[in-house]
């Protein structure tokens, strides 16, 4: 670049920090600017009485995307690198913030009493099929095959490609087809599993994007392959101390936080000028904030809802025809009740528990119809249960628990008010929880409790309609029928994070961000090669 080029991020969660650090990195004078009062988006942390507690994400896999980003420095070819290093290094990482390894991934609890501890650890994995359904694990077999076919082509080879138009896609549509990765995913798992309970193991891992396993293609089976490869690991700390680390490392480049400055529109000018790479008449400008500062850039990169966006931060007239029919078709995700709760430990707290639990209720395929299609609230819920203080007690005071539990529950298109049956819910899980001794004596043990619905996502996050995860994953809205990182109808907007291309998740998300700076430094014409 000939001059320092101004760049603005909106939205501190980890995509935005991921892209932050990535501009910056590039040469870009770089501000993320934050409407919440810290960072972390929904990774945010809420502390309580001597608790912490992680608000969201808590699964962190390819830790090698961490490392990338704590390895950027300016002026180095950064995006040149390795997209997947064979080895890679921790050498950064150890600077910023220690991860360790869990094992079991999850704790797969089914309503029946069954329990199956899911792991990258194949020889295990098949003594505990043959226990449970002997008749499945001839499919298992063909299963890993064919899951792991989809994974080499899926992630490791298209994973970071950007399908900028329709033709990107059709290119690679007949390995899909061939590989029979658009059926949908539990109708893909149930070719090789006779079991039901198989069939969930296999499946369930979806609904941590927020998507359903009855309507993701089966290209997400992927996401076995993901963990068995890098496995499941935790950041000491919990993921705040992530988000806390990417905010040092952003503003150790020279980048500025900017907390408590909602954004209230992107603005536009019709000029010449912008990027290298000319496509539009019109080109961003900057930033106005809701106090009606204005904030001068060259670009603008947007880490928030895709619909707030799209529909708030743009008018009609400048997010162009294509995102305008987009936005009147948009699915949004599913979203979540949880739960923050602290309790009195007990030795026996560990024989029950794992790091990362899934609850499974009595229903499966049923229960995913309620939250996901017919949007209603069922009388029984699965739910993820996550207890880190297994792995790190200082989460919590000396001698106590500092746990949440998640459940999926539909978006607020359902209509439910979740302020009057809120509590009630609350109640009802803990409840169930003590009752069905997952957590024996709760009740008399609880020291403290909160919790999140709906409308926080829809109100504090400015997500639409309370997804907790952004447009729901569905073949549809995946790949370049996702949002593109690169705006169509404005030069220097560009988006990053769970709504853009590739997805929600926390690999995901800074995947979408090298993606998205990929894009930034071509249009500003920015040499990455040695």
């Amino acid at each position: 670049m000939d001059k320092k080029h101004k760049a603005v991020v909106i939205g501190a969660g980890i995509g935005g920090l991921a892209a932050g650090i990535r501009l910056q990195a590039l040469g870009f004078e770089t501000t993320i600017v934050e409407a919440l009062a810290g960072p972390g988006g929904r990774a945010a942390v809420r502390r309580h009485d001597g608790f912490t507690f992680d608000m969201g994400p808590t699964v962190i896999t390819v830790p090698s995307f961490i490392e990338e980003l704590f390895a950027q420095e300016v002026g180095l070819p950064a995006l040149a690198t390795p997209d997947f290093p064979a080895t890679p290094s921790t050498i950064a990482t150890e600077r910023y913030c220690k991860i360790v390894p869990i094992a079991p991934f999850y704790r797969i609890i089914f309503d029946d009493g069954t329990v199956y501890d899911y792991d990258g650890d194949e020889a295990k994995t098949r003594r505990q099929i043959e226990a449970l359904a002997p008749e499945d694990v001839a499919g298992f077999d063909r299963f890993q095959r064919d899951a792991k076919a989809i994974f080499d082509r899926g992630f490791l080879e298209l994973g970071y490609t950007h399908f900028g138009d329709i033709r990107s896609m059709v290119r690679v549509a007949p390995d899909l087809l061939r590989l029979d990765a658009l059926r949908t995913l539990f109708g893909f798992v149930s070719k090789y599993f006779r079991s039901e309970k198989m069939r969930q193991i296999f499946s369930f891992e979806t609904l941590l994007i927020g998507g359903s396993p009855l309507r993701v293609p089966a290209i997400y089976a992927m996401i076995h392959f993901v963990e068995k490869t890098w496995g499941v690991h935790y950041v000491m700390g919990g993921t705040g101390a992530l988000v806390d680390a990417f905010v040092r490392k952003f503003e150790e480049l020279g980048g500025t936080m900017c907390y408590g400055s909602p954004v209230a529109r992107i603005a536009v000018e019709t000029a010449p000028g912008g990027p290298a790479r000319r496509r539009n008449k019109r080109r961003a400008t900057g930033v106005q904030f809701a106090t009606n500062e204005f904030l001068a850039a060259d670009l603008v990169v947007s880490n928030a809802d895709y619909m707030h966006t799209y529909g708030e931060l743009l008018t009609a007239g400048e997010r162009g025809v294509a995102e305008s029919l987009r936005m009147r078709t948009a699915r949004q995700s599913m979203s979540l009740a949880v739960i923050y709760f602290g309790f009195r430990a007990r030795a026996d707290d560990a024989t029950r528990l794992r790091h990362h639990n899934v609850i499974l209720g009595p229903r499966y395929e049923e229960l995913l119809r309620e939250i996901f299609d017919r949007k209603t609230l069922g009388v029984d819920f699965s739910q993820y249960l996550h207890l880190p203080t297994l792995t790190d007690p200082s989460l919590a005071p000396a001698g106590m628990h500092a746990a949440y539990t998640l459940i999926p529950v539909p978006n607020n298109a359902s209509g439910l008010d979740w302020q009057a049956i809120g509590p009630q819910f609350v109640e009802k899980v803990l409840h169930f929880l003590d009752a069905r001794s997952y957590i024996p004596d709760l009740g008399a043990r609880l020291v403290t409790k909160s919790f999140v619905t709906p409308d926080y996502f829809q109100t504090t996050l400015r997500s639409a309609l309370g997804n907790a995860f952004g447009l729901e994953p569905l073949l549809t809205q995946s790949a370049a029928f996702r949002p593109h990182n690169r705006a169509g109808a404005i030069d220097g907007v560009y988006l990053a994070g769970a709504n853009a291309q590739p997805g929600a998740g926390t690999p995901s998300v800074m995947m979408s961000a090298k993606m998205t700076a990929r894009l930034v430094a071509e249009d500003y014409a920015i040499a990455t090669q040695p």
